[in-house]
């Protein structure tokens, strides 16, 4: 059995899964703000439902690949360079939970040898939409495949996050301020529509021209990285290097708007 057939087979059980705890998550979320003055005490909150949930989540996994192992920190940013392990993320887009919004997703990615080989982002809140991908395999948008439409760039609109832990990189904020000053006057409008996954994701259907960040997030980019890659979308590092689980930088666009937003942000120090 070759490895494309191999992870379609194995694609409906992690979309059950995914959909099965975002079903859980969204009847349980607020309707506005959850109570919380500080981080500490927002985010003990949402540890409560999160909590559960992710141990759910990843006990789904283990059932249908029961010899790969399991991240349990998909913050943690540093992801195995061999063997086969499940990241998972019940809440993607844990701000926009915690404010009562719609704007989070369920991720789930199968990674081996430290390189995505299949993954589901799924939004319970926002039509229930439900993007997936194997590698060699395409991807597709509720089960019909996506590519980005040619756009010139002045035309596209750019999608930009920051990892979580991108205050205690000084660099990483640094550029990211001169990236945005930069790309604004290049692209028709510039958003944070919500987790990063689904907005890597978004490219590969088109719904963003692109997206970019600066520091490492390998747990939030792996799931959206190999779908927009499969749906033809270039993925690579800020500098325009094949981008990796250990890369400080990354950048996903529609092929016609990857050059144009390189030369853009090669203006970044």
């Amino acid at each position: 059995m070759d490895e494309v057939r191999e992870l379609r087979e194995l694609l409906p059980g992690v979309e059950a899964a995914v959909r099965e705890v975002g079903a859980r998550l969204a009847a349980v979320r607020p309707a506005g703000p959850t109570p919380g003055r500080t981080v500490a005490e927002a985010m003990a909150h949402f540890a409560e439902v999160d909590g559960p949930a992710a141990t759910h989540l990843r006990a789904r996994l283990g059932e249908l690949r029961p010899r790969a192992g399991r991240l349990t920190d998909e913050l943690a940013g540093e992801v195995p360079a061999e063997g086969e392990w499940w990241l998972c993320d019940a809440v993607d887009g844990a701000v926009q939970y915690l404010l009562g919004q719609q704007q989070w997703a369920v991720t789930a990615t199968l990674v081996r040898d430290g390189v995505a080989a299949l993954a589901v982002v799924h939004t319970p809140e926002l039509g229930g939409r439900t993007f997936r991908a194997v590698r060699g395999g395409g991807a597709e948008l509720d089960g019909r495949p996506v590519a980005p439409p040619e756009r010139e760039l002045s035309a596209a609109v750019a999608g930009t996050g920051q990892p979580p832990l991108v205050a205690a990189d000084p660099v990483a904020l640094r550029r990211a301020g001169e990236s945005l000053t930069a790309v604004l006057g290049s692209v028709l409008a510039v958003r944070s529509l919500g987790p990063t996954s689904l907005q890597v994701a978004q490219v590969g259907s088109g719904q963003l021209g692109l997206f970019w960040e600066y520091g490492a997030d390998a747990g939030n980019l792996l799931p959206g990285a190999l779908i927009a890659a499969e749906a033809g979308a270039t993925v690579t590092d800020a500098a325009g290097a094949a981008w990796t689980a250990g890369s400080d930088s990354f950048l996903a666009a529609a092929p016609g708007l990857h050059a144009d937003l390189l030369e853009v942000l090669r203006t970044v120090r």
